[in-house]
């Protein structure tokens, strides 16, 4: 019979975040290395951190692990390699190399369940043009899996959460509700078809996504995971010292995310990611509860947020749309800073 992953964990994939409001409160008291070599660093709590080699090449560093958010041991692979590896291509660099993080029960699964989630694992980094050489395995329940991996990127190419200035506009290139869709497939209210949707765009690299960045010479972008569109919207709005502005009505959703958030399918930690972001949001009057509540939702694997110059975003969202990445949309703007760093509205 074969394993259940999905049956062991309460929040699995990115859902299963530390909240956003403790991670900020634990950051203060990690030193900040002085070094004018870090190009990068968690001052601005960005996808990754970059250390320069020369004039020509840094180092884009990451990782991530989580849960099992699925029930299959090898998609599990697949979705939480292809999380990993997201934060490199946020950040406009090309992964070469990574480590598998593995925490597994070896008393309660089967080996054959281990090879399965690394088997994923290593297919997803074939495809991204990664290299896995080795990595580290705890005895511990209930699974987790990703990765450490490192990229390459020009110094002077970098993109970052801070990129974000006036007048652009912002594309997002998955649609959102794989915490939503989840949550309803535990609860028995999620269709065969939104859950397999789901894990379809989870397991979609953001590889096409940061290709066009760079042939576009973006500067500013974050990929949306454990804090939500909005909570990532918010880390950039501060990081960029301006406000985003977000439309929510034009936000693409997975299939029926709207309906199961009305049937109350919503995660925890939308509630958590909410509760970081509400001072600093501005809510449109009469803001509509559930849309409300899917910008907060956690994604696990979601897509890049790219701030795209005025005049360029027509242009960026075609050719997205024409690499693959069909839900492409322009769903808000950037101005200067007007009161609170996010405006969410749903017209």
């Amino acid at each position: 019979m074969k394993t259940d992953l999905l049956q062991m964990v309460d929040n699995g994939g990115c859902s299963a975040k530390l909240s956003p409001r403790q991670l900020e409160e634990f950051l203060k008291y990690l030193p900040l290395p002085d070094d004018p070599n870090i190009l990068v660093d968690i001052d601005t709590h960005d996808d990754a951190g970059v250390y320069r080699v020369n004039d020509d090449l840094a180092l884009v560093f990451t990782t991530d692990f989580f849960p099992p958010v699925c029930s299959d041991p090898y998609e599990f692979g697949q979705i939480a390699a292809a999380n990993s590896i997201s934060d490199v291509y946020a950040m406009g660099g090309d992964p070469v190399i990574a480590l598998n993080l593995m925490m597994f029960p070896a008393s309660k699964l089967p080996i054959e369940t281990l090879a399965e989630i690394l088997k994923g694992g290593s297919d997803m980094a074939t495809e991204a043009g990664l290299r896995i050489i080795g990595g580290h395995t705890i005895d511990d329940f209930p699974p987790k899996y990703g990765l450490a991996v490192v990229g390459y990127v020009h110094p002077q190419r970098i993109i970052t959460n801070a990129g974000a200035r006036p007048g652009d506009s912002l594309i997002l290139t998955k649609p959102v509700g794989t915490g939503i869709i989840l949550a309803g497939q535990k609860l028995g209210l999620a269709s065969s078809e939104d859950v397999s949707a789901a894990k379809s765009i989870m397991k979609q690299l953001n590889r096409s996504g940061a290709d066009i960045m760079k042939k576009n010479n973006i500067k500013g972008a974050t990929d949306i995971t454990g804090y939500g569109l909005a909570g990532h919207a918010l880390k950039m709005a501060r990081a960029s010292h301006v406000t985003i502005n977000l439309n929510m009505k034009e936000v693409p959703l997975i299939g029926n995310t709207y309906r199961l958030a009305d049937e109350g399918c919503i995660p925890g930690a939308s509630f958590r990611n909410l509760d970081f972001a509400e001072a600093d949001t501005f809510f449109g009057p009469e803001m509509d509860y559930n849309l409300k509540m899917i910008a907060f939702d956690a994604q696990t694997s979601g897509g890049l947020l790219i701030c795209a110059p005025s005049g360029t975003e027509r242009k960026i969202v075609n050719e997205l749309k024409n690499a693959g990445l069909t839900s492409s949309s322009i769903i808000g703007y950037v101005t200067e800073f007007n009161k609170q760093y996010l405006h969410l509205k749903d017209a």
